[in-house]
């Protein structure tokens, strides 16, 4: 599967973002669509994803602020980001979960850097 991801920027903190990761190829073994973001020095964590079911999962630091959601007519992940703080300040990650048989495997996107300040 590749995975295309757009949508990053410089932001004021506060302000909104929206990311968005068109995925091809292989689409019918997706389990799950997500982000991931990673600062330097730190470990790659999640942000947020979305099952084939609908079921979404967050990091508790995104919770009120960050949306995810799936068009799955355009194999479309999206990520609205609201009232951005510093700390969101990172390479954001597009994640897609393939299921191959009972084993899953990671595929990601390009990184796009998503910087919040003033």
């Amino acid at each position: 599967v590749q995975l295309q991801a757009s949508g990053g920027g410089v932001v004021q903190p506060g302000g909104s973002l929206r990311l968005s990761c068109a995925a091809s190829g292989t689409i019918f073994r997706i389990n799950a669509l997500g982000w991931y973001r990673q600062v330097p020095g730190k470990q790659r964590e999640l942000v947020a994803n979305i099952l084939n079911d609908g079921s979404t999962n967050s990091a508790d630091s995104v919770k009120g602020r960050f949306t995810i959601s799936r068009d799955n007519a355009k194999n479309t992940v999206y990520l609205q980001m609201n009232s951005l703080k510093p700390e969101d300040t990172a390479v954001y990650y597009c994640n897609a979960q393939l299921r191959f048989m009972s084993t899953f495997r990671d595929y990601w996107g390009q990184g796009t850097l998503v910087t919040v300040s003033s």
